[in-house]
């Protein structure tokens, strides 16, 4: 499993520089490093090469790849028809090429989270480091194992509870028609095999979002004013998705900028903003990611012993953040990000009995 590490902020030049610095430090330290970007001209313009969609090797340890949504787009067709033909006799799919199909909103963040977990899985590498658009969207994209994983099991009980999920269970007429088309027998009890799978790749996701030994975002920056407040309303998008962000990279020419009480408790490293072609200073200025990572706050804490729920918040103020609750779950909504909370049994089911906002923290009562 590696190390998946990503940046935020508004600058897509610094963010660039300081993703080539990280990729080229770890490399450095002996770690097997894959740097991917998107399909952009910022990244193969910096490292002074032509970068592919298929990792390739530009300095010991080091290796870049290009997410090229079409290319993506092409293979991963293949493998959903692949799947389709597991469970339709006769598919629908198979006259459709890849080659054909285009590109919807949406699908480029997704293939390229898909195209991450794929090169993790691989055990190829020890450190990934993405160069993403580093915005909102990029979070969303971040977050889509736990935004998922809340579509399909509540869309998944309430198909198995509907009369038509009755029906296909129940009825001697239309479980043979079903089966008719499919290679199964969908009874609801095997609905759930295709979704289970399914519910396990979102759940090794979400493990991996909520783990900053696996998976951490820095917040990139220089010291003007409009950009410092659009980094902080990035930190506090992130810790709705349950990112944990590390800390702060400063990227100024001056030697001092002073932003600790617009960011604390998280630390900030002041990289230089050398010339490009320029690495070494940017690398020695930047801090150990790891260790960073697990010491800053986490995104949320469940304390069932005291019936609580802590969610790290910063960046908003208590008239920007909104709590629900509806059925087992809580929904926080800040900023333009919305979290459904998955209770533990202990709490699962109880009524919400008080909330606070408090020194950037949302503390809910049960």
């Amino acid at each position: 499993m590696a190390l998946i590490l990503t940046f935020l902020g508004k600058s897509g030049t610094a963010r660039s520089k300081i993703a080539i610095a990280a990729a080229k430090l770890l490399a450095s330290q002996g770690k097997r490093v894959l740097l991917a970007g998107l399909a952009e001209p910022a990244l193969p313009l910096l490292l002074n090469t032509t970068l592919t969609p298929d990792p390739q090797e530009i300095a010991p340890n080091l290796q870049v790849v290009q997410l090229q949504t079409s290319v993506l787009l092409e293979r991963n067709w293949e493998e959903v028809k692949k799947l389709e033909a597991q469970y339709l006799r006769t598919p629908i799919f198979q006259e459709v090429y890849g080659q054909e199909l285009v590109v919807l909103p949406g699908m480029d963040g997704a293939l390229a989270l898909n195209a991450i977990r794929e090169y993790d899985a691989s055990g190829n590498y020890d450190a990934i480091v993405y160069d993403g658009t580093g915005d909102a969207a990029s979070l969303r994209t971040l977050g889509l194992p736990e935004s998922l994983s809340w579509y399909v099991r509540r869309f998944r009980q309430l198909f198995v509870s509907s009369d038509l999920g009755k029906a296909i269970a129940d009825s001697p007429l239309i479980q043979p028609l079903i089966s008719s088309f499919f290679n199964i027998n969908w009874t609801a009890d095997n609905f759930s095999v295709p979704t289970n799978q399914v519910n396990n790749l979102l759940d090794k996701g979400k493990a991996a979002l909520a783990d900053p030994k696996r998976l951490a975002a820095f917040l990139v920056t220089t010291p003007e004013l409009i950009e410092v407040a659009s980094t902080r309303y990035l930190w506090g998008s992130a810790q709705q998705i349950g990112i944990t962000v590390g800390g702060v990279l400063l990227l100024s020419s001056e030697a001092r900028s002073n932003l600790t009480e617009d960011f604390t408790p998280l630390p900030i490293s002041v990289i230089p903003d050398a010339p490009t072609g320029e690495w070494q200073p940017l690398i020695d200025a930047l801090p150990n990611f790891v260790e960073q990572a697990i010491q800053a706050p986490k995104p949320i804490e469940i304390d069932s012993h005291n019936r609580q729920v802590r969610l790290f918040l910063p960046g908003f103020d208590k008239k920007q953040v909104k709590l629900t609750q509806y059925g087992p779950e809580v929904t926080v909504e800040a900023g333009d990000q919305r979290r459904n909370i998955s209770l533990p049994p202990s709490l699962s089911g109880r009524p919400v009995t008080g909330a606070k906002f408090q020194s950037n923290y949302l503390i809910i009562s049960f």
